[in-house]
C-alpha cells in the first residue's frame, strides 16, 4: 500500500514516547518519512501552572524520547517559541504536506491547534488532529440525551460498558532527513528556571514502562487496601507517565485487565479499584472540555460568591508544612520534596486549605499545579473542587476532614507522618491523633496548631449555610 504524503510532520506534545503510540503510527503509515518535533514553547512564563519539578522531568523524558527516536530511524526536531510559527518554518523547510498530533485535552492546547490547522489550511498542508490522550475521547462517553455527564457514577457505568481499543504496534521506522536541523534539547537554564528543588522519579518511555511492570506485579493486586495508606507503597505510581504519554493509557487498560484475569480472586478488586481511577482522570478530562469554565469559576452554580478569607502568614504555613496538624504537613512536605503527594493526603491537605483556612481552592490548585510532577490540569482542578464542595461530583459541603481522625484511619502508627517530618521521629504516635491537650507542642522544634479544627468547621457549615440560603 503506497504512502499519501511525502513528507509528514509528527507534533509532540504530552505523547513522549514511540510505542504503542496511535498518532505516530498513523503518520509512519502515511508517510514516506516523517519529522518528529517537539516545540518548547514560552507558554510556562505567562502561567504560573508550572515550575522546576515538572519542567525538569519533561526535559529529561525529551532527552529520553531523543534517543528512543533514533532506534526507529527517526531524529527528534526541537524548536523553541511559539508552537504555530515553529510549525510553519519546518512546513516551508521540509516541503510537509501533513502534520499529524494528538489532540490536547486543555482548554489551552485546543486553541493552539485551532491556530495550527488554520496555519496549515492557508499552507495547503492535511491536518490529522487525532484522540489519543485517554480511552475515550471527552465527548464519547454522554447520556442517553446525548448531554455530558455531570455525576462521576453514572458517568463510571456508561465508561465501564464502553468498548476499549486495544494497543498498536510500534511503528517500524520513520526515515527522517538527515539534514533537518534542530535546536538545542530544553533545560531549565533555557526556561529561566532555577533547578529543582525535589527530588525526581527516573523520567522516559522505558522508566515508565519498568514502573508500571512493578505495580502490575506488586501494587495492583492489593490497590482496593492499601491505596489510603501513605505510608505503604499503595499506589501505582503511574499518574506522571500518563501525564506525559511516556505510558498509553490504552497499554496501560490491557495490562491491568490481563494483570486482573490472571490474579488470584481476593486479588481482581485492586485491579477492577484501579481501573476506576482510570475513570476519574477521564471524567474531569470531559468536565474541563464541556465546562471550561471550572478553570476559572466554581462548576456548582450555587457555590460561586462563596466569600473567601485573603491569605495571611497561615498560607506560607500551609505551603512550607508547619500548620502544626502533622499529617497535613507531612504531605505538604512530600510534595516540595518529590513532586507527589499521595492522594489521600492530597484531599487531607485540599480541605484543609478551603474549609479550616476558608482559602479560595484556587490558590490551592495552583500552588499543586507548580510542584506536581504529575500536574494534569482537568484531575488537578477537579479535585480541588471536590474537596471545597463546590464541583462536579462534589463532597457534600458538610463533609470536612478531621486531619487528626484521618491520621487515625490512614497512619495510626505515624510511620508517614515520621517520614517527611524528621522533627516528630521520636514522638509517640499517639500525638497524632488528637489536638495537643496541654497546649505544648508534640516536639520542642514542632509548632501548635494554627486552628482549632473543630471552631473552623463549624465557621465552614455556617458560611455554606448562610450562602446555600442567600441563593434562596
Amino acid at each position: 500500500m503506497g504512502c499519501t504524503y511525502r513528507m509528514g510532520i509528527h507534533w509532540y506534545r504530552r505523547d513522549l514516547r514511540i510505542a504503542d503510540h496511535k498518532v505516530l503510527r498513523a503518520a509512519a503509515q502515511a508517510c514516506e518519512a516523517v519529522c518528529p518535533l517537539y516545540v518548547a514553547s514560552t507558554y510556562h512564563q505567562r502561567q504560573p501552572w508550572t515550575g522546576p519539578n515538572r519542567q525538569q522531568f519533561l526535559a529529561d523524558s525529551l532527552a529520553s524520547l531523543a534517543a528512543s527516536l533514533r532506534t526507529i530511524e527517526g531524529r527528534l526536531i526541537v524548536r523553541h517559541g511559539p508552537a504555530v510559527a515553529a510549525i510553519g518554518t519546518l512546513i516551508v523547510e521540509t516541503g510537509a504536506q501533513a502534520v499529524f498530533f494528538q489532540q490536547d485535552p486543555d482548554p489551552h492546547g485546543r486553541a493552539v491547534e485551532l491556530a495550527v490547522a488554520a496555519l496549515c489550511h492557508d499552507l495547503g498542508v492535511a491536518v490529522h488532529a487525532i484522540h489519543d490522550v485517554s480511552l475515550h475521547a471527552p465527548d464519547a462517553v454522554l447520556t442517553g440525551g446525548r448531554q455530558p455527564y455531570r455525576v462521576f457514577t453514572a458517568y463510571f457505568k456508561t465508561w465501564l460498558q464502553a468498548a476499549k481499543e486495544p494497543p498498536v504496534p510500534k511503528v517500524g521506522g520513520l526515515h527522517t532527513p538527515p539534514h533537518i536541523a534542530s535546536e538545542p534539547l530544553p533545560t531549565l537554564a533555557g526556561w529561566g528556571m532555577p533547578p529543582p528543588s525535589a527530588s525526581l522519579l527516573p523520567a522516559g518511555e522505558r522508566a515508565a514502562g519498568e514502573r508500571l511492570t512493578e505495580a502490575l506485579g506488586n501494587r495492583m493486586g492489593k490497590y482496593h487496601l492499601q491505596r489510603d495508606l501513605p505510608a505503604l507503597p499503595g499506589t501505582a505510581r503511574v499518574s506522571q507517565d500518563l501525564r506525559f504519554g511516556l505510558l498509553s493509557i490504552r497499554g496501560l487498560y490491557a495490562g491491568v485487565v490481563a494483570a486482573r484475569e490472571a490474579a488470584a480472586p481476593a486479588a481482581k478488586e485492586g485491579f477492577q479499584t484501579f481501573l476506576k481511577e482510570l475513570a476519574w482522570r477521564e471524567f474531569y478530562f470531559a468536565i474541563l472540555r464541556h465546562f471550561p469554565e471550572v478553570l476559572e469559576r466554581e462548576f456548582a452554580p450555587q457555590w460561586r460568591g462563596l466569600p473567601w478569607d485573603e491569605p495571611d502568614a497561615k498560607l506560607a504555613a500551609w505551603q512550607l508544612g508547619s500548620t502544626g496538624f502533622p499529617i497535613v504537613d507531612a504531605g505538604m512536605r512530600e510534595l516540595l520534596a518529590t513532586g507527589h503527594m499521595h492522594n489521600r493526603v492530597r484531599m487531607i491537605t485540599a480541605m484543609f486549605l478551603t474549609k479550616d483556612l476558608h482559602y479560595d481552592w484556587r490558590i490551592g490548585e495552583a500552588w499543586f499545579m507548580r510542584h506536581l510532577v504529575d500536574g494534569e490540569i482537568a484531575s488537578n482542578n477537579g479535585g480541588w473542587q471536590w474537596c471545597a464542595g463546590t464541583g462536579a461530583d462534589a463532597a457534600p459541603y458538610f463533609r470536612i476532614q478531621n486531619p487528626w481522625s484521618q491520621t487515625a484511619r490512614f497512619d495510626p502508627l505515624g510511620s508517614y507522618i515520621k517520614r517527611w517530618v524528621p522533627e516528630l521521629s521520636l514522638a509517640p504516635p499517639e500525638k497524632f491523633l488528637n489536638p495537643p491537650a496541654d497546649r505544648r507542642p508534640i516536639a520542642a522544634d514542632y509548632p501548635l496548631p494554627i486552628l482549632d479544627h473543630n471552631a473552623e468547621r463549624r465557621r465552614t457549615l455556617a458560611i455554606f449555610q448562610r450562602h446555600k440560603a442567600q441563593q434562596g
